[in-house]
Parts: C-alpha cells; sequence; structure tokens
C-alpha cells in the first residue's frame, strides 16, 4: 500500500484505550501459532529494498555524505520499490539477552543493510543522511528511489526510550517539511513497552520471537496509521548547569521562559537553558528520585539489570530504601509533599491565560501523562464515568487530543494501590500546557524525569527554576500493531 493510501487511512483516535497487557492467547496469536503461516521469501519481497538502494543508503550513512553516496550509485537494470520498504534499528542493549541475537534474526529475515544497531549508527545519521541520499536520488529522476523513501516505514526493537529517540529524530522531517514522515512501528524489548503497549505491539518480547518477529514485520507492512502527541520540555535553572543530563534532554542558548525569569526581583548571575521531546509521561518527585536511583545502579552494576523481571524488582527495592514506603513524610524535607517547592500553572484547551492549579500537601509525585498506559500498562487516570468528566470539566483522554492528563500520587502505599488499579491516582487536571515554578526551601534539589529518563535537578532558595510543557505542532505516526 503506498504511503499516500495509508495517509488516507490514519486512525483519528490515536491507538489509546487498545490492549494493555499481553496474555498467553496474544502471544501464541502474535507468533502466528493459530493464524497462516507467514513465507519468508513473499515477506522479503514485500519489504527488502533494492540492492543498490540498500548499498546507497548503508554508504551514505557511514560516510555522512549522502551528496557522494547518491552519486556514486550503479543500477544493474529497471527495478521497482517494494510494496512496503522497511528498516529498523535495534538497541542492542535492551531486553537483557535478546538485543543481539533479535538483530541476527532480523537480518536473516530481510537485509543486513535495513537494519541498524542503534549502538553503531545513530538514528539522526539516518534521517540526514540515509534519506538524504534517497531524496537525492529521486530528485535526478530515480523512480525507484522515490517509491521507496514514499513508501518507507520504520521498526524500533527497544523500550519505551528509544522508541522516543527514533521519532525525536523523524521530527525533524516535519520542522524541515521533508515529507512523508515515515510511520513507525515497535518490537517491545524494554521495561515498561507503554507505547508498544498502547499501539497493540504487546507489552513484552513473546516467549517464541522467532515467529512472533516475522509476524511484527508482516503486520507493519499494512498496518494502520495512528497519531501520537508529542510534547516540548523547557528547563531554565539558575546556576551551573545539570549533572548527569539525561538523553532526551539538550543544552540550548536561550529560552521562551526567560520572561518568567525576568519577572524576579533580581536576576540570577548565571542561567543555564534545556529542551527535550517526550511522548509518554513527565513527572516531578519521589517517582522521579526511584526512577534515578534504579538508572544510577544499573550504570554501575549493569549486570544485575538482565531483564524486566530483574529492573522490577530494583525499582520495588529502591522504592522502599529511598523513603517512599518506609520513611514518614516528615522526616526529611525532601521527603515531604510536593507543595512545599512546586506551583503548578497550566493553560486549558483554547485558552491563553494561564491559571494556577492548587497541589494538595500529600501529594510526592506529579505525573503529566500522554498516553493512557503508564508503568507497565496501568491506568493510573482510570475508566472515568461521562458524569464524572462532565463535573470535574475533563474529556476523554486520547494520545492525539492535545491534552496531558496530570495526576498525583502520595505516598508509596497509595501508589501501589493506584498501580493495582483498585482505586484511581489523584486527579488534579486536564491541560494544554503546563508550567512548573521550583524553588528549593529546605531542601536543595528535586528529581524530574521524562519517558523514563531521570535527572538530579538542583535548586536555588533565592531564584525559581521554570519548566513548561507545550504542544508539538504536529503529530508522530505510529503503526498500529492490530
Amino acid at each position: 500500500m503506498a504511503r499516500s493510501e495509508a495517509d488516507e487511512a490514519v486512525v483519528a483516535a490515536g491507538g489509546r484505550g487498545q490492549a494493555a497487557r499481553v496474555s498467553i492467547w496474544e502471544s501464541l496469536r502474535g507468533c502466528g501459532v493459530f493464524g497462516k503461516e507467514i513465507d519468508k521469501e513473499e515477506l522479503r519481497r514485500r519489504i527488502v529494498m533494492p540492492l543498490y538502494l540498500r548499498r546507497a543508503v548503508v554508504e551514505a550513512v557511514n560516510s555522512k555524505d549522502p551528496s557522494c553516496a547518491a552519486a556514486a550509485v550503479e543500477r544493474s537494470g529497471e527495478e521497482e520499490a517494494p510494496e512496503a520498504p522497511m528498516v529498523v534499528f535495534v538497541n542492542s542493549l535492551s531486553g537483557g539477552r535478546y538485543g543481539p541475537v533479535l538483530k541476527v534474526r532480523l537480518q536473516e529475515l530481510m537485509s543486513e543493510e535495513q537494519v541498524f544497531d542503534l549502538s553503531v549508527v545513530k538514528p539522526y545519521d539516518f534521517v540526514r543522511c540515509g534519506l538524504t541520499c534517497l531524496e537525492k536520488l529521486a530528485d535526478h529522476g530515480d523512480d525507484c528511489a522515490r517509491a521507496t523513501r514514499e513508501r518507507l516505514r520504520i521498526m524500533v526493537a527497544g523500550g519505551d526510550g528509544t522508541v522516543g529517540w527514533v521519532l525525536g529524530s523523524l521530527a525533524e522531517l516535519a520542522e524541515m517539511k521533508r515529507e512523508p514522515i515515515p510511520p513507525t512501528g515497535i518490537i517491545p524489548l524494554g521495561t515498561g513497552n507503554d507505547l508498544a503497549r498502547t499501539f497493540s505491539w504487546g507489552g513484552s518480547f513473546p516467549f517464541a520471537w522467532r515467529s512472533a518477529v516475522k509476524n511484527s514485520l508482516n503486520k507493519a507492512i499494512t498496518g494502520p496509521i495512528c497519531r501520537l502527541d508529542s510534547w516540548q520540555v523547557e528547563v531554565m535553572t539558575p546556576g551551573g548547569e545539570i549533572e548527569d543530563l539525561p538523553h532526551s534532554l539538550k543544552h540550548v542558548d536561550q529560552s521562551d521562559l526567560s520572561q518568567d525569569m525576568d519577572s524576579q526581583r533580581e536576576l540570577p548571575e548565571k542561567i543555564s537553558c534545556y529542551q527535550g521531546i517526550f511522548y509518554n509521561y513527565f513527572s516531578i518527585g519521589m517517582d522521579a528520585q526511584v526512577a534515578h536511583g534504579f538508572h544510577h545502579l544499573r550504570n554501575e552494576k549493569p549486570y544485575l539489570a538482565r531483564g524486566p523481571i530483574s529492573n522490577k524488582l530494583i525499582y520495588a527495592r529502591y522504592s522502599c530504601t529511598q523513603g517512599w514506603f518506609c520513611t514518614p513524610c516528615v522526616s526529611s524535607p525532601n521527603l515531604r509533599g510536593l507543595k512545599s517547592i512546586v506551583r503548578l500553572y497550566i493553560k486549558k484547551a483554547n485558552c491563553s491565560e494561564w491559571e494556577q492549579v492548587p497541589i494538595h500537601s500529600s501529594v510526592r509525585s506529579i505525573v503529566a501523562l500522554n498516553l493512557y498506559n503508564y508503568g507497565s500498562g496501568r491506568h493510573p487516570w482510570g475508566n472515568l464515568s461521562p458524569e464524572y468528566l462532565e463535573k470535574r470539566g475533563f474529556v476523554e483522554a486520547h494520545a492525539d487530543d492535545g491534552l496531558l492528563e496530570i495526576f498525583g500520587l502520595k505516598q508509596g502505599w497509595h501508589a501501589s494501590v493506584v498501580m493495582t488499579e483498585l482505586i484511581s491516582a489523584k486527579h488534579i487536571a486536564q491541560a494544554a500546557a503546563i508550567k512548573f515554578e521550583i524553588r528549593g526551601s529546605q531542601c536543595n534539589r528535586s528529581y524530574l524525569q521524562m519517558d523514563g529518563e531521570p535527572w538530579k535537578q538542583p535548586l536555588s532558595r533565592e531564584y525559581s527554576t521554570f519548566v513548561e510543557i507545550k504542544k508539538v505542532p504536529f503529530h508522530s505516526l505510529m503503526i498500529s500493531g492490530e
């Protein structure tokens, strides 16, 4: 199916509310146990690019010179583009022992040139060099290269962070008006896999993975395309730079938040500005502190985090030892509610004015959620009745509605009950834009994270740190695994 036809089939609902958890039945069905066996050669015919284009793209990415690679192309004759040319990015560090063997399996099913290991090739290089090479060939009259570029689909084998990395790279195409933007499907290799759950690719790596991978590639050929909101985060902080900056956050020279800093009576001598993009959630507070501890341990002792089960056990340990469960809220300034250090402002849909929203004194973590799934397929926002939605002034949540759901978590016991879905989280607001003003009182730091990448945010008693979240003006495109 050509991309022009696929674009007409975009699913406006964004895939939210689709299957969240993977059962044995789903695993068997995903492996094709109860369905028609997929012929390997037929699959290759539908997704493998002509050899001369594969070589040109790889040469452009490796040399970082798309013009030279395009000029060196030698065609053996007239060739046609496949139905759905596909490129796969593999995070070989995800999925415990499965990353490297999955890469080999994908190369067997497709071709070595169409499978990129993210430890070697960065998605930005593919977008800036590989896709540019195809575009240059198309500009010189190569109809096969033009059709390949227009029909291209992307698969990402990794966790939510890996998928976000690839989506962020593809976003450059929209910014530069280099359309069409290839839609993205997922082979789940991470711990939470909430993006994969939302778009029906499953919540974990299937036990019969060799068959499941072939089935995933086949589904990605004709899977309907869904829209996904993406959100830009801007951080402006007084003083020095943030240590151990996450990959999702980049240092920038200036920020639109300068006017907020100017509103303070005295300006700090130095201001640092950062920007990043998230697709699932942004949070501040105790959950981010637990995630920070987990990431620190995983970097120091990677042999302890060998898969989703061990990762979740480590998370549980940090939840207990860092105070969310076992330490009273009043024992340390760092463990008290966020009300003492955070002011929350929102803009509602179709509204240009900021509105301050009160924070309950018991809330120790604030989460702004874009997807229906959070924390390995949980639904903390809940399935709200029409009566409750009307009473609170909320609307039904979707992944492409231009709104974030903001909720609070109290101590660890409350979070645990929320995660078992016995109750919903503490609903705070729905917003089209969010601004946090954070200032240290008795503590000199806070913890923030977006899409599972945490960082330690230094705080000042004299000057505020500002964090603003606003919607990116274009959608990311996802392939549904339905």
